[in-house]
């Protein structure tokens, strides 16, 4: 079999067995020192298929999540935060809260960063090897009401249930009928203690009740979301989202 034959021969079985890497497997040759052996190539070849299938991984728990946006721990300015510690920030970014089954619930007037926080945290989760799941306040009211016409509610609250983290983002803006209220309060109960939660929100406790149609269940969410949660105060003096704003239109 000439050598020709022998790359196509390669990449046929690659493709059936469902290893891609070793397509490439004459890279990894080249890479070699010069005194390896075979055992070192097939050593060397199946770490870089390891690599490639957790780096793809991580793409595919990204993109099921539906994030409005990529942002980082990394592009954060922590500094700009009044009371809560780069410490803190720290601790939450390492996802150990989910092992813990805790909850995030981040209160603080608009442009303090909250979305941005709470992408970047589902980030590193989606990173650590857990799902997630982004939605907004309003888009996860809809989804459930659609969800609801078209008879399928428990398949999306399964789904749902087998998610890690589910961030729910800007729980503010718009206010909830019984019927909505009803719905949201039982994926957020029923993930008590079994997963965690990110809320982001502009309005304090006290106030949510300008959200939801029962106040006796608004009082019992509240309950659930704050056992065993880290509640962030993300008030600050300026605004996040303004200031970017204001930097980028700053002449170079």
């Amino acid at each position: 079999m000439n050598d020709m034959l022998k790359k196509e021969k390669i990449k046929i079985l690659s493709k059936q067995l469902r290893l891609p890497t070793f397509s490439n497997c004459e890279d990894i040759i080249r890479q070699l020192p010069c005194n390896a052996d075979y055992i070192d190539f097939l050593i060397e070849l199946m770490q870089k298929e390891l690599e490639e299938r957790s780096l793809s991984g991580v793409q595919k728990r990204i993109k099921a999540a539906k994030f409005p946006i990529f942002k980082s721990i990394d592009e954060f300015e922590t500094e700009r935060l009044e009371h809560v510690s780069n410490s803190k920030i720290a601790s939450l970014a390492s996802c150990d809260f989910i092992k813990s089954k805790q909850n995030i619930v981040m209160i603080g007037n608009p442009g303090s960063g909250k979305t941005h926080l709470a992408t970047a945290f589902g980030i590193n989760a989606c990173r650590a090897g857990y799902k997630v799941k982004f939605y907004t306040a309003v888009n996860l009211a809809a989804e459930l009401a659609e969800a609801v016409q078209a008879s399928r509610l428990t398949k999306l609250e399964k789904n749902m249930a087998s998610v890690d983290l589910l961030i729910v983002d800007e729980l503010s803006y718009m206010t909830f009928n019984r019927y909505q209220s009803e719905m949201l309060f039982q994926i957020i109960s029923e993930r008590s203690e079994r997963a965690s939660v990110i809320i982001t929100t502009n309005l304090e406790f006290s106030q949510w009740t300008q959200l939801f149609d029962n106040e006796m269940m608004v009082a019992a969410m509240i309950d659930r979301l704050t056992y065993r949660s880290h509640i962030l105060n993300m008030n600050c003096t300026s605004s996040y989202r303004i200031d970017n704003h204001g930097r980028s239109l700053e002449p170079s």
